[in-house]
């Protein structure tokens, strides 16, 4: 296996290896082990998932996304707010672009302060359970409000869910919210990772939309949201049964680069 160049990233503590192959390829669809291997935290790098940033006729680039556990993954919030930071330490966008990802096109913008505002697809309509919400913001969420996060045994009782009757064969994410005086706080048990995450940007979206849902208001909403690894904001607009003009906001910092080697088996 050739040297591959790598990047690491992390937006509010969910962290991500970037690989640029918009000029040569390194990885596809078919190396899920590879990628597992690479994303491995004692065996490998170590992250919460792989991109690969490809060329895309039309597109500033394209996004790869895949799970800690190899395979290809639905929209992943922050990181597409990581490979637009990385594109732009590439050279290949200045203060804003627009790229495809598995679930469509997005545009995004790059802040001065270094924070990054990405644009998620509209969310068409949000279930309301008993006691929980579920919608799609590029990645399905369950989002389960608590009184107290602290208390919560994010793996034990989002892997519960995860794996119930109902979720069990194409997963979902779960998220639970505690309402803060200013915004809400929120842990996510992520699915391909299979564990706790220290952010989830689809998922604090999903989670911000349904607190808007539990005390709604007229206009434009921002949120802000205390993650276990940082600060995030997510932006929307109620339209008819559902949201529109949705963006996740936060910081995308680089950690460190590399060149690694895996060996075949």
């Amino acid at each position: 296996m050739p040297n591959i160049p790598f990047s690491k990233y992390q937006g509010a503590g969910n962290d991500f290896i970037l690989i640029a192959q918009h000029q040569k390829r390194f990885l596809s669809r078919q190396d899920g082990e590879v990628i597992r291997r690479l994303c491995h935290r004692r065996f490998g790098i170590g992250a919460d998932g792989l991109i690969l940033l490809q060329a895309c006729e039309g597109y500033d680039f394209e996004m790869l996304y895949f799970n800690a556990d190899g395979g290809e993954g639905s929209m992943c919030g922050n990181g597409g707010r990581c490979i637009v930071a990385f594109a732009r330490q590439l050279g290949l966008i200045g203060d804003s672009c627009r790229f495809l990802a598995v679930d469509g096109p997005h545009e995004a913008r790059l802040r001065p302060d270094g924070w990054v505002e990405l644009r998620l697809g509209d969310v068409a309509s949000v279930e309301k359970g008993p006691a929980y919400y579920f919608l799609n913001t590029g990645s399905p969420h369950y989002v389960s409000f608590v009184d107290d996060l602290d208390a919560v045994d994010v793996c034990r009782e989002g892997r519960a869910i995860r794996y119930s009757e109902r979720f069990r064969r194409e997963g979902t994410n779960v998220n639970f919210v505690q309402a803060l005086n200013d915004g809400i706080a929120v842990a996510t048990y992520e699915r391909g990772v299979e564990d706790e995450t220290l952010a989830c940007g689809t998922g604090v979206t999903a989670s911000a939309i349904a607190a808007y849902l539990r005390a709604p208001s007229p206009g434009p909403q921002t949120v802000p949201i205390r993650a276990k690894g940082g600060l995030l904001e997510a932006r929307f607009e109620p339209k008819g049964d559902g949201f529109t003009n949705i963006w996740l906001c936060g910081p995308a910092e680089k950690v460190f680069e590399g060149v690694v080697s895996l060996k075949a088996g």
